[in-house]
């Protein structure tokens, strides 16, 4: 009754207008909850200044002349347990579900066992069903308490329930319909986290992946429309919603060879993530988060091409087996009661390509999944290996160029050769130098696969020998892991493979000796995976006979006899 007199009283001085109020009181446990009904502004701001100065009380508008007031009881006060937040979330009042679900939010930072507890009380549902409410403010918050409930790699179960609760979906319905950046930084961020369980990566595939492409990966990367001037252009490039859905997709990527599949197929992805990354190059922008996270995507996307896509879209409108010279010679032979023979070649002129000239097959410019292994790709690449400084960038792109110059296959063999017209190799070479062992593993996996291309064999065999023996084991060099020391060990071997002129430049940098080290320290110091790696590069120099002597000049009259028991071992470790 006071209350009501202080109302009646205070709107009586808004301009001699005096309503008659209605004052509805309810309670939610430990929560008070005021309805005024016709009060005007002026009242609704001597309520929040005179009468409700507790700190725990919120003011918010409902529509027009309501106002809802929530508040905690000052003598009854107490921090609500989980289940009573929990329960406030279905709360008829907009603003006690906004506060309700802030303090969830708050709640679960950082804490897994509460949000453990969130799950397993059923709130994560509720904060679903809030995606779909009509006040900015829930949604926000709702969005924010998912994506701190689905981050780590222990919510797991979160994660799971999010998506039995129809999650994905109703993040897409809200993403697609709001217009507040922060919201929408949130849902793309939910959708991150939820990117990271292996358990749910093909669901996401298959209920988002077409929509988050054609709501934020085309239009965000200026793929598809000319209007757009290049300073709103750089924006999008770095805008916080890029930067959640290509992290999302690059954790998807890895789902898998179906995973692989639709997303080579989803219409405009391929195309607007290589724009992407050509973009940042062209403004220098070669370190961020976004150009790092597309890198990832495009690599995952080659990995297994020639094994994973349609022989359709591989030999673009020509037959498969017609492929190069380099080729297997299962695709190149034929079988008859006289045993094998070759088939004779068509065109083969029109089908070589060394990186001059129109590339065979294209007669149009490439688009979608062509992107992935047309040779036109190799250049942003080589940039980003050269200008980027940021590691998971530089392993990224290697590791492109390393699936993508894999295997026998024609477009391998044009891969190989643009590298080389790219002036690729000394970008490549140099990077064995750098510090890092990740990068250095996939830049010597890059290279086996650049040597054989025997052009590039002869290149690698003259000026990156000295740097490929330096990182081998031994001497001031930093310690890098044993499987990165086996992939320099596969490069060795494919680069003294079949030429003598590098096994002799293998032996003058002082690789026989560091090689013999390797296999002496097996089961001590090295894995046998990187024994069995040196002990092939050792078998292979041992079949150069007018090279023995040279090997016995450089290591000592024993290492003869060393190279002899060394080739045994490997021999009978391969039985």
């Amino acid at each position: 009754s006071v209350w009501q007199r202080r109302f009646q009283g205070d709107a009586n001085l808004d301009s001699g207008y005096s309503p008659q109020l209605k004052i509805v009181v309810s309670f939610t446990k430990s929560i008070l909850i005021i309805k005024v009904s016709t009060c005007t502004p002026k009242t609704a701001h001597f309520l929040k200044a005179s009468v409700f100065t507790s700190k725990h009380c919120t003011l918010s508008w409902e529509c027009y002349h309501w106002v809802n007031v929530c508040f905690c009881r000052e003598f009854a006060w107490h921090d609500p347990d989980l289940p009573e937040v929990i329960h406030m979330l279905q709360h008829q009042f907009p603003s006690v579900q906004a506060n309700a679900v802030a303090y969830l939010q708050h709640l679960c930072y950082r804490d897994n066992h509460v949000k453990t507890e969130v799950c397993r009380l059923g709130g994560i549902k509720h904060l679903v069903d809030l995606l779909d409410h009509k006040v900015l403010e829930v949604q926000r918050y709702a969005c924010g308490a998912l994506r701190n409930l689905v981050y780590g790699r222990a919510t797991d179960d979160n994660k799971i329930a999010v998506i039995n609760a129809g999650g994905v979906p109703a993040l897409l319905r809200l993403l697609k319909t709001t217009v507040d950046t922060e919201v929408r930084e949130l849902v793309t961020g939910v959708l991150w986290n939820l990117s990271s369980c292996d358990a749910v990566k093909m669901t996401i595939i298959r209920d988002a992946l077409s929509s988050v492409t054609h709501t934020v990966i085309i239009p965000h990367s200026g793929w598809s429309s000319t209007d757009f001037h290049d300073e709103h252009k750089l924006k999008l490039h770095s805008s916080v919603v890029l930067r959640n859905t290509t992290g999302c997709l690059r954790n998807l990527s890895s789902a898998g060879e179906e995973a692989r599949k639709y997303m080579r197929s989803c219409e405009g992805l391929v195309d607007s993530l290589l724009y992407i990354i050509k973009a940042c190059v062209s403004t220098s922008d070669f370190d961020s988060k976004i150009v790092e996270n597309c890198v990832c995507i495009l690599r995952n996307l080659s990995y297994r091409l020639e094994l994973e896509m349609s022989p359709s879209w591989l030999t673009a409108n020509q037959e498969l087996d017609r492929l190069m010279g380099s080729e297997s010679p299962r695709k190149d032979a034929d079988y008859s009661c006289w045993g094998r023979k070759r088939r004779k070649k068509k065109n083969l002129l029109e089908e070589q390509w060394d990186g001059v000239g129109p590339i065979p097959g294209f007669s149009k410019p490439p688009k979608g999944a062509e992107m992935l292994w047309h040779p036109s790709v190799v250049k942003p690449y080589l940039t980003l290996l050269a200008e980027s400084s940021n590691p998971a960038t530089l392993e990224g792109s290697a590791g492109s160029l390393q699936n993508l110059s894999a295997g026998h296959w024609k477009f391998a063999a044009y891969i190989r050769a643009a590298v080389r017209k790219e002036k690729g190799l000394p970008i490549l070479v140099e990077l064995l130098r750098m510090d890092n062992d990740r990068v250095v593993r996939s830049i010597a996996t890059a290279l086996r696969n650049m040597a054989l291309d025997v052009r590039n064999k002869e290149l690698i065999g003259k000026y990156a020998m000295r740097d490929l023996v330096n990182r081998l084991p031994g001497g001031n060099t930093t310690q890098l892991s044993d499987d990165t020391v086996a992939a320099i060990c596969c490069t060795l071997h494919e680069v003294t493979r079949r030429n003598m002129e590098n096994a002799k430049a293998l032996a003058d940098a002082g690789g026989i000796e560091k090689l013999v080290n390797i296999t002496k320290g097996r089961a001590e110091r090295y894995s046998m995976k990187v024994v069995k790696a040196a002990a092939q590069v050792l078998n292979t120099l041992w079949q150069y006979r007018d090279l023995r002597t040279i090997y016995k000049k450089v290591s000592g009259s024993t290492v003869g006899l060393q190279l002899l028991h060394i080739r045994a071992v490997f021999i009978s470790s391969c039985v």
